[in-house]
């Protein structure tokens, strides 16, 4: 008994033994026979990584040639994930190599979702000193790698910084959007200016390295390599020398007029030729150095970077045209008729409506005044009384958009604002936004007040004294609201604030070098532009862009012309003689004084030149600069003279050179 007993327990393990010893075999099958290739692969991702090589970014040059964004070779150093249990004493002690904080290091690699073998660049430019310390402790820190890549290299400093834009590694939403495109997590990307907005042409394409490695990452030989192809180029219109330039006259300029007790934070200007839209220089200031952003600011750079006023490019910030702006004015009265340029009218050096005086810059007056002098000595009078008596709002907005102020330029960098062509329906917007900004939650803080006061309520007397105390103060409010309600509609003083460049008008010193541009070549708006041709790395263009008429300001010869010649005695004999006096070339142009309330003003001058066969404009603004012939005159003079190689640039700043 006992032993059929065993037989049968022998005979049970056997037949388990037997299961096991079959599902072993079966699934040794199973992996031999049918997933023998996916084991193989894994094997060798353990031991081969696919390291990219990046491909340098196209290079960019001047309209001559003139390299202006190149690339260099620089020592980086990455981080792959192995999944180790010692991976946070290895970040820790490449952070303190590295001179960056541990959770920076592993911010980047959860950024990368610890994604196995992936590797995370850390810090590109490293200094070879710290690369030998790298490699010296090699063995105690398994997964970092040292390579050598290509990086954005600026041989003119800060110059045109604002129109280049820089590269940074790609941000989260860039590459959710770009994925399919081949982007990788780590990858440099165009984060403004051209180096954004020429992104698809910029980027190269990557390379690859196959290398062995052992347990710990470390490369043991390599495989074979795809080389990168690198990006393709681009070739502005902007002249370098012309650039330095104009950089330079800014820089002077603000400096000068802060020195001189003015806010002046900074400038901007344009240079365009007239007979293409080509931009010739563009410059913003402060300035930045673009390679400062390749490794990521940290929070100290980044601060000090917002508070030097370096971020926004002034060209595409909006500002009053202020007395620029009375051209427009000009050649709409003379278009529709209803102002004869010979016209003039007795200059008290104020403009009376009903009760209120608007006085002139030049309070003695400026005479006897016709259009063409107005524009000259720019007088506000006479300005108030066409704009006011002649023309209208309406008028005076449909002949500002002819000149395309109120939309878009077209220019190639991100971040171009329309500006505003001041009207009723606009103020009436924009008031009543900021009336229901201010008032509207004193409205409803008194409703929520009263409300549980209310709701709690049961004696009929108790409720109506709550009613009517929540109404009184609902009343003090609304008394408060109607005594600006009145200024929803638009009024006789906006339409003489807009006469002369003021009130809701705001544009950019683009559009006003485009504005002036139209003036100078009789009445054609054309694009401006930045990029000549995009070409291939062995020289082969693959882009062309070429002058695009943008529109005809459809006005008479004579409007036009008109606005030449005033224009031209601003130079000669009006506000801005003093700047011109000697100049070896006819120039023509306009000041401006943008006034800003409890501020110093803003300094906007205008020009072209030659006069009798213009070639170039240029449009200059210095932010709380005080007059704009002396303040942004020297600017476009500066500009004028290197353009036509006169040699006379650079002339000491002085505050004597307009009255305006």
């Amino acid at each position: 008994m006992e032993r059929k007993i065993i037989e049968k327990k022998t005979r049970l393990l056997l037949f388990i033994v037997c299961i096991i010893f079959s599902v072993l075999v079966g699934r040794l099958a199973y992996m031999q026979l049918i997933e023998s290739q996916r084991f193989e692969t894994l094997a060798k991702q353990n031991h081969m990584r696919i390291n990219p090589i990046i491909a340098p970014r196209g290079e960019i040059y001047d309209r001559r040639g003139v390299k202006i964004v190149g690339n260099q070779p620089v020592y980086t150093v990455s981080l792959v994930y192995l999944g180790l249990k010692d991976t946070e004493q290895v970040v820790d002690r490449v952070a303190e190599i590295l001179g960056m904080e541990p959770q920076d290091v592993m911010d980047k690699l959860m950024a990368q979702q610890l994604r196995l073998f992936q590797p995370v660049r850390l810090a590109s430019n490293v200094p070879l000193e710290t690369v030998t310390i790298l490699e010296e402790q090699r063995l105690d820190l398994p997964g970092v790698v040292i390579d050598v890549e290509p990086v954005r290299y600026y041989p003119h400093g800060s110059m045109l910084s604002h129109v280049l834009g820089y590269v940074q590694e790609i941000k989260e939403k860039q590459f959710q959007e770009h994925q399919e495109d081949g982007y990788r997590l780590g990858d440099m990307y165009g984060q403004d200016g051209l180096e954004n907005a020429f992104e698809p042409f910029l980027r190269g394409i990557n390379g690859a390295r196959q290398v062995e490695v052992d347990a710990q990452a470390r490369p043991v030989r390599d495989l074979g390599v795809r080389e990168p192809v690198p990006g393709n180029n681009l070739h502005l219109t902007i002249d370098a020398e012309l650039q330095k330039t104009a950089e330079e006259a800014l820089e002077r300029q603000v400096l000068f007029m802060r020195k001189n007790g003015y806010e002046s934070k900074g400038g901007a200007t344009v240079a365009i030729d007239v007979r293409t839209g080509a931009i010739r220089a563009m410059a913003s200031y402060p300035t930045y150095e673009p390679s400062i952003w390749i490794d990521g600011l940290s929070q100290q750079q980044w601060d000090d970077l917002q508070k030097s006023g370096a971020l926004p490019n002034r060209v595409l910030q909006l500002y009053p045209p202020a007395s620029t702006f009375k051209m427009v004015l000009a050649v709409a009265g003379v278009d529709s008729g209803k102002v004869d340029p010979k016209w003039s009218i007795q200059d008290p050096g104020h403009y009376v409506f009903g009760n209120r005086t608007f006085n002139d810059w030049l309070p003695s007056g400026h005479g006897r005044v016709d259009m063409r002098k107005a524009i000259s000595e720019s007088c506000n009078t006479y300005f108030w009384t066409i704009g006011h008596r002649m023309l209208g709002i309406e008028t005076i907005g449909k002949y500002a958009r002819m000149f395309g102020f109120g939309e878009r330029t077209g220019i190639e960098i991100p971040g171009e604002p329309a500006g505003n062509v001041p009207t009723p329906e606009y103020k009436y917007k924009r008031n009543k936004a900021y009336l229901e900004a201010v008032y509207g939650p004193k409205f409803e803080a008194i409703e929520e007040k009263y409300k549980p006061l209310l709701a709690g309520a049961t004696d009929p007397d108790e409720i109506k004294k709550l009613e009517n105390a929540k109404q009184k103060e609902l009343r003090v409010v609304q008394n408060q609201y109607d005594q600006y309600k009145w200024d929803l509609d638009w009024q006789v003083y906006d339409t003489l604030n807009t006469s002369v460049g003021q009130g809701y008008n705001e544009y950019t010193p683009l559009q006003l070098a485009v504005y002036t541009a139209a003036i100078a070549n009789g009445g054609t708006r054309w694009k401006p532009y930045l990029v000549e041709k995009v070409s291939s790395p062995d020289g082969q263009v693959i882009e062309q862009y070429r002058p695009t008429k943008v529109a005809d300001v459809d006005v008479k010869h004579e409007a036009i012309l008109v606005a030449q010649e005033g224009m031209h005695m601003v130079t000669t004999v009006g506000t801005a003689s003093g700047i011109f006096r000697g100049f070896p070339i006819d120039v023509a142009g306009k000041t401006g004084t943008g006034e800003v309330f409890g501020r110093d003003n803003h300094a906007v001058f205008v020009a072209y030149a030659p006069f009798d066969k213009p070639e170039l404009a240029v449009a200059t603004v210095i932010d709380y600069g005080a007059k704009g012939g002396a303040a942004s005159g020297p600017v476009a003079k500066d500009i004028i003279s290197k353009y036509f190689n006169l040699g006379i640039e650079g002339t000491p700043p002085t505050t004597a050179y307009s009255p305006e």
